[in-house]
């Protein structure tokens, strides 16, 4: 059995996804082989909010390279929208970002 921390990697910060905090949305990095009900299970543990629905995304990695050496690649991983039920409370974590 995993642990709550060892689904929820980070919290994914960017203009996008700041926009959504307002509608309880919140967007983080997940492992990759966690389902969307394990996601949602974490997300209650950690932040004690209720979870309405998960959306998941597998973000492939993208092709780099530094001058003249061969291509690199950087790693492939897993993005969770998380939307709150209307009567959860928020995730304080993102209340000073807006």
């Amino acid at each position: 059995m995993t642990n709550a921390y060892d689904i929820i990697l980070r919290p994914i910060i960017t203009e996008q996804s700041m926009e959504g905090v307002a509608d309880k949305k919140y967007v983080f990095e997940v492992a990759k082989t966690a389902g969307k009900s394990e996601i949602k299970k974490a997300v209650e543990e950690i932040f004690d909010v209720k979870v309405q629905k998960v959306n998941t995304l597998n973000m492939i990695g993208k092709e780099k390279r530094m001058g003249a050496h061969p291509k690199g690649r950087r790693k492939n991983w897993k993005k969770a929208m998380v939307q709150l039920k209307p009567d959860s409370k928020t995730i304080e974590f993102f209340e000073g970002m807006i």
